[in-house]
């Protein structure tokens, strides 16, 4: 049987390849948000990507930038929660991501898998939530 890869290359190889692809798409975004500041889909693929790059403070920068231009989108602060988990700071993690649940972000099985969040897991207001979203929603208390 043949090799489903016509050049397979090692892992090592392989992961250099991901994070030049990765840093390519973090400067085509980022120069596409320089251009057209109102890119909301550009800066939203900027804030994902310069994340997985490890580039979090950046991340966050975009992350809150979103926020800004889209307050009403509850995607936006769940992911701003993400970047402040990622970042050791679950007190802003929490309320932005309260305030995504205030919006209408109901994905609880996505919320318990989401590696960006578990440090957020032993948090009580952490477990509010997702008991929250597993009753079907209501209005979460305030941190």
């Amino acid at each position: 049987m043949a090799s489903p890869v016509p050049f397979p290359l090692d892992p090592q190889a392989l992961e250099r390849l991901d994070h030049l692809g990765r840093e390519f798409l973090a400067d085509f975004f980022g120069r596409e948000t320089v251009r057209h500041p109102d890119n909301l889909e550009a800066l939203a693929e900027l804030a994902h990507v310069l994340t997985r790059l490890g580039r979090l403070e950046e991340g966050l920068a975009a992350d809150e930038r979103l926020v800004r231009l889209a307050p009403e989108n509850p995607t936006v602060h769940y992911n701003l929660a993400c970047s402040l988990a990622l970042l050791g700071r679950p007190g802003g993690a929490l309320q932005a991501l309260a305030r995504a649940v205030d919006l209408g972000y109901d994905d609880v099985l996505h919320l318990l898998d989401d590696p960006d969040l578990a440090s957020l897991r032993g948090e009580p207001r952490f477990r509010e939530l997702v008991t929250l979203l597993e009753r079907g929603g209501g209005e979460p208390k305030r941190p």
